[in-house]
């Protein structure tokens, strides 16, 4: 008499964790999530310099993700600020903002600071990135990143859905630019493809602009 299996047992797919748009409030969460995300990484020992790396990437963050991206209505985090993606936008993005200006001056002002030595080298690149972009309306992601201790729990895919899923309501690209391959696999599954394939402006490491097309 053969003894029957237990039947399996079915796994409940967990629902999306909640996210929502950033306030000022989150600004210092941000650029610390951020700065933890990517400290290590190989984009972020080419563009700031040595000496006060961490305090660097710290400000950039603080700059280029929180202010900008509350200012613009377009920083998208979890409850707790572990995860956290920031998109510049078309112009005229209804429930969008234009960036402020003092926000805007800022980083023309702070930015080639931070880089330092480095910033006729990041700012050539940017360039060519620039030029990489999609021709018409899109969204731009410029910062995605995730803690350490809160990856593997679906964080990143959640910040990034609200402005996905507004591109396919709108039938609008979404793009960026990404560092690593690993970055590319990650953006891969979310529907990007390689449009094209760089490399700095000293030709130190790869860039890739990646494009999503609407669904």
């Amino acid at each position: 008499m053969t003894t029957p299996r237990p039947a399996a047992r079915r796994v409940q797919p967990q629902p999306p964790p909640p996210v929502r748009v950033a306030e000022p409030r989150d600004v210092p969460r941000i650029a610390a999530t951020l700065t933890l995300a990517v400290a290590g990484s190989r984009w972020a020992r080419w563009a700031l310099p040595d000496d006060g790396r961490v305090q660097r990437l710290t400000r950039w963050h603080e700059l280029d993700a929180g202010h900008r991206g509350v200012g613009t209505r377009t920083a998208w985090v979890t409850e707790d600020v572990a995860s956290v993606a920031v998109w510049q936008p078309p112009d005229g993005v209804p429930a969008t903002a234009p960036l402020p200006d003092d926000v805007r001056a800022a980083l023309g002002r702070e930015l080639p600071y931070l880089s330092a030595h480095r910033a006729a080298v990041v700012s050539d690149t940017e360039e060519a990135v620039a030029a990489a972009r999609p021709g018409g309306p899109h969204w731009w992601l410029r910062h995605l990143g995730t803690r350490p201790s809160s990856r593997r729990q679906g964080l990143a895919a959640a910040v990034l859905a609200p402005a996905l899923g507004r591109c396919d309501a709108d039938g609008l690209p979404a793009a960026a630019a990404a560092y690593s391959w690993a970055a590319v696999n990650f953006l891969r599954g979310h529907g990007f493809e390689v449009a094209a394939a760089l490399r700095t402006a000293d030709d130190a490491m790869p860039v890739w602009v990646v494009v999503r097309a609407p669904r």
